[in-house]
């Protein structure tokens, strides 16, 4: 598949993943010619254009969907900086004209990230919440949630993995670290013992790994999310797209694709990790996905004691039933907050004022679900 066409490809999931009209999305594409920086027919300048059509006449957040997929897959060239700068821009302007979102900004292992937040209190801390996206996702596509979480009882920030948008730092196998990071600096604002991750995709691997390490993280919602076999799997690679790889190079730092392929490994979570993850997962997977082996919900089946799977027959990330995924992760965010359910502490995680032991009132799903 010729580099346009893949990325046309992927463009239109992730435009209705963000809500965006199939028929705007190819319209769109169909006056891209190419992929060259400084072209006014490139994919990075029709989307920007497209994008500043929107914020002039009032929408936007609209704005935001079409720059965020004009600095798609990651911001390398300067077309792409431009989008992506003017995606935070406009998203500012959205924000500063509603209460209760505020920017954070933390510097942490030799780089930086930012959030979106709403709901952090001193007075009265919230339950926290913390929603990341994937390796091409923006944190602005999500934080328009923010005000509806908020009044759902969540303190909730959300940020992005390391290496896309805003966020500076490199994509390793300790970036679970981030999230602990979060943590600590949020305590006071937030009630950080009990801390729920919605992470889609790669971000899911941080969340597990972070909920095998740090018995703060109580529940971990995820869509799609690499366990073991994406990484350590050498059959499954030749299915990798391009843009996958050539994204997870950018974010690694690795100078190739050869060298991504020998690092990649380091990144799986180990069974005895696994065995450590004693708090509800919850895991959107989908039956056609062409980036997740689905060997990884058998995996996390024997594993993880507390784990239901929403099947959809559908690609990776299951765009095509965005309001069907949102509401089954978002009730059962609900349900087992409503529950106190935490899970089971694994053995030898204890934080001050975090009993040691827990336990658990969902059964194992024997086989992915359907419902």
């Amino acid at each position: 598949m010729e580099h346009l066409e893949e990325l046309g490809e992927f463009a239109r999931l992730h435009a209705r993943g963000q809500g965006m009209s199939p028929r705007h999305a190819a319209e769109v594409l169909a006056r891209i010619g190419n992929d060259t920086p400084g072209d006014p027919a490139s994919w990075a300048a029709v989307w920007t254009a497209e994008g500043k059509v929107a914020a002039a006449r009032g929408d936007l957040l609209d704005a935001c969907r079409h720059y965020a997929l004009a600095r798609f897959p990651y911001h390398a060239d300067d077309d792409r900086v431009l989008a992506q700068r003017l995606g935070v821009e406009t998203f500012d302007r959205w924000r500063q004209g509603r209460q209760g979102i505020e920017r954070l900004e933390f510097e942490h292992a030799g780089g930086s990230f930012a959030c979106w937040a709403s709901g952090l209190d001193e007075a009265r801390p919230r339950p926290l919440l913390i929603v990341m996206g994937g390796i091409v996702s923006v944190k602005e596509q999500w934080a328009p949630l923010l005000p509806k979480l908020r009044k759902l009882g969540f303190a909730t920030v959300v940020t992005e993995l390391p290496g896309v948008g805003e966020n500076t730092l490199r994509y390793e196998p300790g970036s679970w670290r981030m999230l602990t990071f979060l943590m600590d600096r949020l305590a006071g604002r937030a009630k950080v013992t009990d801390t729920s991750t919605l992470a889609l995709s790669f971000s899911g691997h941080l969340a597990l790994r972070a909920a095998a390490h740090d018995p703060r993280v109580s529940r971990v919602l995820t869509v799609g999310a690499p366990v073991t076999d994406f990484f350590a799997d050498e059959s499954w690679w030749p299915r990798v797209p391009g843009i996958t790889a050539d994204t997870l190079r950018r974010l690694t730092g690795a100078a190739t694709v050869g060298e991504l392929r020998s690092l990649l490994p380091e990144f799986a979570l180990t069974p005895q990790e696994l065995r450590r993850v004693r708090v509800p997962v919850r895991y959107v997977a989908s039956s056609r996905d062409e980036i997740i082996p689905s060997r990884e919900q058998a995996l996390l089946r024997r594993s993880v004691p507390d784990v239901r799977f929403k099947v959809f027959d559908d690609v990776h990330g299951s765009p095509a039933h965005l309001g069907a995924m949102r509401r089954w992760l978002f009730s059962s965010l609900l349900l087992l907050r409503l529950r106190g359910t935490r899970g089971v502490a694994a053995p030898g995680a204890v934080i001050p004022g975090v009993p040691a032991t827990g336990s658990t009132d969902h059964p194992i799903d024997e086989r992915p679900r359907h419902d």
